[in-house]
């Protein structure tokens, strides 16, 4: 009795499949690990079930999800029901990788392909170097009272250092298209007698070992300003540097706040005529808490930047990105040296399809044109 029960809960499964085929075409959003479900709470010394399948067939039905089978060529031989599976296989509804091929790395390659999800309670742990972001496409399950329920895939990991990477790759078009810029990211620790110290030395070398005593009496001496004047629509040609500091926009505020005692003190010590402008940047590549410098002859300094930034990503860093275009052109005009920030436009380009891939287009700044003529 229960073997005819099993048996017409199959086949009515069976014409589910074969309606969802007809219907729906073969758009994949989730592949079924036929294996690794059918194993799901097999007991000792007993055979991998077919209706953990039929079952996991009927949850994405019932949820309005595509959906594709796929089995390793050993399930056959280790299947309740061989006569119904190979039948279902036979008839193109459960797909088998050839013998000899790896079933998971399979799954996962067609799963990245097709933008698919998995449904499996396989951790992959073998294919992780491969496949970094298995966990956000696999959809683990478990199956309770004839009912298989569904979790929910976790959310993708933002790849680690991907505006660094994004801001190295911009730095290194502009380099390619002949234009220098400032590459250093070792940093010192942020304080504004550290920033007026590194630039002394940075400018001048030679100065003896006891510069630091010295600098710390005329920094100790200056008033604290509540605000920074705006110095950058005032540019004298006499004024000699432009000192770029780059911070992370957490210290940007502290920065800016101390910027006229920087200068005044670097100016003091050197015995500058005209003190340096300060122009504090927000850097992705610089750590909280640090700072980095770029200092640039006043004449070599650009109003306007060469080029406009295009960045072309996935979809899901897309909004990521976007919301750190501002700090991404704060980072490229100050280690090229630039008053201004460059135009960074961030659009989605569906060939890119994992975390982490993006591709960078330059642009030229027509205001640049203007500029030279």
């Amino acid at each position: 009795m229960k073997k005819q029960v099993l048996k017409r809960e199959l086949n009515h499964s069976l014409e589910i499949i074969i309606t969802n085929k007809l219907l729906k075409g073969d758009i994949l959003k989730v592949i079924i690990d036929a294996a690794n479900v059918a194993h799901f709470h097999k007991g000792e010394g007993s055979k991998a079930k077919l209706k953990n399948i039929t079952l996991a067939v009927k949850a994405l039905e019932e949820e309005g999800h595509d959906f594709l089978i796929i089995a390793d060529a050993s399930l056959r031989h280790n299947i309740d029901d061989k006569e119904t599976f190979v039948r279902l296989v036979n008839d193109g509804i459960i797909d088998e990788v050839p013998v000899g091929t790896i079933a998971d790395h399979y799954i996962l390659d067609l799963a990245y392909e097709e933008d698919a999800k998995v449904l499996s309670n396989d951790k992959f742990r073998d294919f992780m170097s491969e496949f970094p972001d298995i966990n956000s496409i696999r959809i683990p399950f478990s199956i309770q009272d004839n009912e298989l329920v569904m979790g929910k895939a976790k959310k993708p990991k933002k790849v680690k250092n991907l505006l660094q990477n994004i801001c190295d790759e911009i730095l290194n078009e502009l380099e390619r298209k002949r234009w220098v810029v400032y590459k250093g990211k070792e940093t010192t620790k942020f304080t504004p007698l550290n920033v007026a110290k590194q630039a002394i030395l940075l400018l001048d070398e030679s100065e003896q070992d006891n510069v630091s005593s010295k600098i710390e009496g005329i920094f100790s001496k200056l008033p604290m300003f509540d605000k920074v004047m705006e110095m950058v629509d005032d540019v004298e040609t006499s004024v000699p540097y432009v000192i770029f500091v780059l911070v992370h926009p957490k210290d940007y505020k502290a920065a800016v706040k101390d910027a006229g005692n920087i200068s005044v003190t670097v100016a003091d010590r050197l015995r500058l005529v005209h003190k340096p402008l300060i122009a504090v940047r927000n850097d992705l590549f610089i750590k909280p808490g640090y700072f980095g410098l770029n200092i640039v002859l006043t004449d070599e300094v650009e109003d306007n930047p060469p080029y406009n930034i295009e960045i072309q990503t996935n979809t899901y860093d897309e909004v990521f990105i976007k919301k750190n275009s501002r700090n991404i052109a704060s980072t490229i005009a100050g280690r090229l040296g630039s008053w201004k920030f460059p135009f960074v436009s961030v659009k989605p380009n569906m060939i890119l399809e994992k975390p982490g891939e993006f591709e960078i287009y330059l642009e030229k700044n027509s205001k640049k044109k203007k500029d030279k003529d």
